[in-house]
């Protein structure tokens, strides 16, 4: 586990990074970015394995030195983990036990998944200031193994700006045989100051024959059900999760989304009213997922009107859903539409009143959705 070979596709970022570890010539600081689901954190966690493991074969780990079997149980004392949390009076150390759960559960994972298992609620999740300065003692001390020691930062756009501080000045100064990996969903939201000083690994959607083959050899699918997946996820390994159900983000959105233009359609105040409450309560993250889906969903139904299946993205039961709604989406309100919801999600990450914005939000879908070719 956590070595390359378990990393889907990207055979190019797999290459170009165990030459470059083979050759020495690895850089102090690599920052990881790409499109959420295509496996940047399995090819942090990858490559941080490789540079921890005593006797390498090649650009992989060997999987048997003491090394590769802390790094089994993801308890490697060289390798230190910071990643966003809910207490400013704890650092990312004192929820390592969730955060390897989910590791070991699945390294294709997001900040979703993260929220449910440290019950953060409705809480931001952040990296505080006093993770950096957790992170400068560890690295004062001494290599417990004698080799690399490795930062690898999770999210680091979620840094506070004393954080983000403080973490530059560790990026400008290293200490000797120190890697630090950061792996970030929104590097537009780092400091340019990180960002010049990092080398940046652009980790492409993951090509479509490779999740066939992965969801075939290792999740028993048939060919054609492997093929109506793969086309479906557009190189997101997350959403394959989520559309074989080990995910159940999928089909809240699904039940959202209907509901809200069901609603706007009939503009049923009360029920309005009832939705915007019911989505006000799930969380931020989960409100920002949401409005992503809705987003896509508005477009999906846009292209439906071509009848071009090789354009479809949506699953049969967001198809069905689609026969009857898809015609109620045209060249006259899908801008609007697409603006609506974008400017929603917008708001929810300026942390404004959840109620207002989606109360708003299907007020005006009400206007839109009667707007007709």
């Amino acid at each position: 586990m956590f070595s390359f070979n378990d990393v889907i596709g990207q055979k190019e970022v797999v290459d170009h990074l165990k030459a470059e570890v083979e050759q020495g010539r690895t850089a102090h600081a690599l920052l990881f970015t790409g499109p959420k689901g295509a496996g940047k954190l399995p090819l942090a966690l990858a490559l941080a394995r490789r540079l921890c493991c005593m006797h390498p074969e090649g650009g992989e780990a060997c999987g048997h030195c003491p090394s590769c079997r802390q790094w089994e149980k993801l308890g490697h004392p060289d390798v230190h983990f910071v990643f966003p949390i809910v207490n400013n009076k704890k650092v990312s150390d004192d929820y390592l036990p969730q955060w390897r759960n989910m590791l070991l559960e699945n390294t294709y994972t997001d900040l979703g998944r993260w929220m449910e298992l440290i019950e953060a609620g409705n809480t931001q999740p952040q990296i505080y200031a006093t993770e950096s300065d957790r992170t400068l003692r560890k690295l004062s001390l001494k290599s417990g193994q004698g080799g690399w020691r490795v930062v690898l930062v999770w999210l680091p756009e979620r840094m506070n700006e004393s954080c983000a501080n403080k973490m530059l000045k560790l990026l400008e100064e290293p200490p000797s045989q120190t890697a630090f990996l950061l792996v970030s969903e929104e590097p537009e939201r780092l400091l340019p100051t990180i960002v010049s000083r990092t080398q940046r690994i652009s980790v492409p959607r993951i090509a479509r024959e490779d999740m066939v083959r992965v969801l075939v050899e290792r999740y028993g699918q048939t060919e054609e059900q492997a093929q109506s997946l793969a086309h479906r996820a557009d190189g997101s390994f997350l959403k394959i999760l989520e559309l074989m159900g080990q995910g159940g983000e999928l089909a809240l959105c699904f039940e959202l989304f209907t509901r809200l233009m069901r609603l706007a359609w009939q503009r049923d105040i009360r029920g309005m009213k009832a939705w915007s409450e019911q989505v006000a309560t799930l969380g931020r993250e989960r409100q920002k997922m949401f409005l992503e889906y809705a987003q896509r969903m508005v477009r999906e139904n846009f292209i439906a009107n071509f009848h071009c299946a090789e354009m479809n993205y949506m699953g049969p039961e967001e198809r069905q859903f689609a026969t009857r709604f898809a015609p109620f989406v045209n060249e006259r309100n899908i801008v609007g539409m697409t603006e609506l919801l974008s400017k929603a999600q917008e708001h929810i990450q300026q942390n404004v009143n959840p109620r207002m914005v989606f109360f708003d939000l299907i007020l005006n879908m009400t206007v839109l959705i009667k707007l007709k070719n």
